[in-house]
This record gives structure tokens, C-alpha cells and sequence, in this order.
């Protein structure tokens, strides 16, 4: 071969060759390390769009829900009812009052002296008459002896002139003196009768006694307290009355007398006298009743309640007081009615029954007595009002009435004292 063959030959042999770089088994690792970190990209992002996913479907479901509660409203409130009712009271004017004696004293004695003998017991009922206390009388008793004895000698003597004047033995002045020593022989005793009289305390009515104020032995001046005494025939109710009242007051006008937490506490009695003047302080008018007394449950010091009874009387839509809301824009109640849908057609609630929906109702309100009060205006006999839970309702909700907890209302209701 030439030269210049050798030299092609050479040179096609370096054409057929590689170009220089890295070889093969370099190149296969680096594609790898990229495929990987490219699938671990994928994969955090199809799990972040899973949990968006899930997310979003969640809060989907949460609006759902919502947007279906407030289509629904509020759960309903449970409340108690009651129907309001027509009831006639009879008018009255209601005042308090206090009960004091219809006779009342306090017993002491007239003469001083010192006691010798008590004949009762304290809270004993006595009549008129009876001897309470006797004070000692050993002095006066002697005096009256001798006053006595002196005007029996008077008599004697007084006989005997009268005798000797009819026979002329003796003159007429002589009669007249032995007549004046006899009269003022009867008059000794007597005074001595009254001063042992007077050192004797009697009742002076019939009553209950108070507390004994004296012992044995002990010396009493004019006037000391022995023991109270009361009459327990009757007793008075005295109260007071405004002035705009004045033409409804006369006297024999019925009232009902009532003793808080007593046993059989309402008593009957009249109007027995009306103080003509008006009090110019309070403007009100004294008045005093007369109630019996046959029970003696009526004690002197009392605080009473007074309903005057007044010849008119009126009807009333009443309700519990328990259903009337007061506030500064005025009084109202949340009566019921049936819930209907947006056709006109009552829904049934879960139980079967009519669902119920709270209306607030304006009202005016007029007296109260015991557990009901008059309503004037703004409800009708027979309408179904809340009478427990009304504070929590407002106007248009649903309702579900549970009265297995039933209000007794009453016109005098009787509260235990616990």
C-alpha cells in the first residue's frame, strides 16, 4: 500500500471512533436521580389536591347544612301554656292594716298597798268582775270593826232619844245631834268599805289576760301596772285608704280580713266608723273595721290584709301572672298558633300534632289578685298563652308546649312557710 492509502485509512479509523466525553455508564445514573425527584413532585401534588378535594367537599357540605338550618330557623323552645279565662270579680279596694283591741286596758291598781294574794295566771280568760289582786287590808279591816261597832252604839242611842222625845224626857236638839252622830257613823264605814274596795283589783270586762306584771309581797304604789287585759269578743282593723276613695267608704260596708300563714286566716266584718278629717300629709282617709273574734285567732299587734267589698263588680280575661312580659315599651304575652308553610298549610311537627309558633302580643294590664291579673285589652277568652320560658322566646318562633309541670293559679293562693 502507498502512503496516501494509509493515511485514508487512518484517517476513516478516526472518524468511525467515539467523539470524547463521558462514556455510558456516567449518563444512566443522573437520568435516574431527575425521573425520581420528578415522580416525588407528582405525588405531593396529587396529594395536596386530594386533600383540597376533601376540603372543599367538607366545607360544600357545611354550607349545605347551614343555608338548610337557617331555611329551618331555630331549634323550637320548650314553654308551658296556659288558656286565658273569663273570671267576674267582685270590686274591692285592698289596703294592710293592723288589728288592735276593740276593749283594751291596762289593769293596775287604784290605792297603794302591798300585794297579798294573786288569783290568776297569766293568759287566763277572766269575767267581768273577777278579783285579780287584793292588797292588804289588815289596817283598814280594824278601822271598819271599830267604825262599825260605833255606828251600831249610834243607832242604839239614836233609838233610845227618839223614844225619850216622844215621852218629853229629852230635847229636840239632843235627837238631832244623836241623828248627825249616826250619819256620820254610817258614813266612816262606808268610806272604809270603799278604801278596802279599792285596795281589790277586779277585771273590769270580760277577756283574755296578758302577762303577770306582780309577785307576792310586793309593794305597789297608785297605779302600777298588774297585767294587760283584752277583749276577745271583737277586735277593730285599722287602715288607711286614699282620698279619691272617700265616696266608695261608709260605714257598714263589708270587708274581708286576711292574716298571712294562718290556719283559717280570712275573717269577715264591716266598716264601723271613717275619720271625717283626710290625713294632710299622706292624703289618705283613717278607716276602722269590726271583725268577731269567736276563734280568738286574732290577736292585738297583727299585720292583716284588707279587701274592702264594693257593690260593683266586673268580668276579666285573665292569665297567669307569670305570662305577662313587662318592659319599658310596654306589657305584652306570646300567645300561639299554628305553624303553616308558605301554601297555607299547617305542619305537623315530629309528634303528630300542629307545630306552634310564638306571637308577641301588646296588651294592658289591669289589678292583680292572687296568681292571675286582668288583662283590659289585647287578648281574648281562650287564647293559648306561654306561661314558663316566655323570657327566651321572640316574636315568630317555634315553640313545642310541654305541660307535664302544670300551674295551679289561684285567686288567694296559701304558700307554705318553710
Amino acid at each position: 500500500m502507498n502512503r496516501d492509502a494509509v493515511l485514508r485509512g487512518r484517517a476513516d479509523d478516526r472518524v468511525d471512533d467515539p467523539p470524547p466525553g463521558p462514556s455510558n455508564h456516567m449518563v444512566q445514573p443522573g437520568i435516574r436521580h431527575w425521573v425520581r425527584i420528578a415522580l416525588a413532585i407528582f405525588g405531593l401534588l396529587a396529594i395536596v389536591a386530594a386533600l383540597a378535594g376533601v376540603k372543599v367537599a367538607q366545607i360544600a357540605t357545611l354550607i349545605g347544612m347551614g343555608k338548610q338550618a337557617a331555611k329551618a330557623g331555630p331549634p323550637p323552645e320548650a314553654v308551658a301554656t296556659y288558656l286565658s279565662q273569663k273570671q267576674t270579680w267582685e270590686g274591692t279596694l285592698s289596703a294592710v292594716g293592723s288589728i288592735t283591741a276593740a276593749k283594751g286596758v291596762a289593769v293596775s291598781n287604784d290605792a297603794p298597798g302591798i300585794v297579798s294574794r294573786i288569783l290568776f295566771d297569766s293568759g287566763a280568760t277572766v269575767r267581768d268582775g273577777q278579783i285579780l289582786v287584793e292588797l292588804d287590808t289588815s289596817v283598814e279591816r280594824a278601822q271598819l270593826a271599830s267604825a262599825r261597832a260605833r255606828l251600831e252604839l249610834a243607832k242604839l242611842t239614836f233609838a233610845r232619844s227618839q223614844a225619850l222625845l216622844a215621852s218629853g224626857s229629852i230635847s229636840k236638839a239632843q235627837v238631832d245631834s244623836d241623828d248627825a252622830q249616826l250619819r256620820t257613823a254610817s258614813t266612816d264605814v262606808g268610806a272604809l268599805e270603799a278604801q278596802l274596795a279599792r285596795k281589790t283589783v277586779r277585771a273590769p270586762f270580760s277577756g283574755r289576760l296578758g302577762i303577770r306584771l306582780v309577785n307576792l309581797g310586793q309593794y305597789l304604789s297608785a297605779g302600777t301596772p298588774v297585767t294587760e287585759l283584752e277583749s276577745t269578743d271583737s277586735v277593730f282593723v285599722d287602715f288607711t285608704l286614699p282620698q279619691q276613695r272617700l265616696a266608695d267608704i261608709k260605714v257598714g260596708v263589708p270587708v274581708h280580713v286576711t292574716i298571712e300563714g294562718a290556719a283559717g286566716s280570712t275573717h269577715e266584718g264591716t266598716v264601723s266608723a271613717v275619720d271625717p278629717a283626710v290625713d294632710s300629709t299622706t292624703r289618705t282617709i283613717k278607716v276602722r273595721a269590726t271583725v268577731p273574734n269567736k276563734q280568738d285567732n286574732l290577736r292585738p299587734g297583727m299585720f292583716a290584709t284588707v279587701a274592702v267589698i264594693l257593690p260593683q263588680s266586673g268580668s276579666f280575661v285573665t292569665v297567669p301572672a307569670t305570662a305577662v312580659i313587662h318592659a319599658s315599651y310596654g306589657d305584652s304575652v306570646y300567645n300561639l298558633e299554628d305553624k303553616k308553610d308558605e301554601s297555607g298549610k299547617i305542619v305537623v311537627g315530629p309528634d303528630g300534632k300542629p307545630a306552634k309558633l310564638a306571637r308577641q302580643q301588646f296588651v294592658r294590664i289591669g289589678e292583680s289578685r292572687g296568681d292571675y291579673v286582668a288583662v283590659l285589652d289585647g287578648l281574648k277568652e281562650g287564647q293559648e298563652v306561654v306561661t314558663a320560658g316566655a323570657f327566651k322566646l321572640r316574636n315568630g318562633a317555634s315553640v313545642v308546649v310541654n305541660n307535664d309541670i302544670k300551674l295551679n293559679p289561684q285567686l288567694a293562693p296559701r304558700p307554705e312557710n318553710r
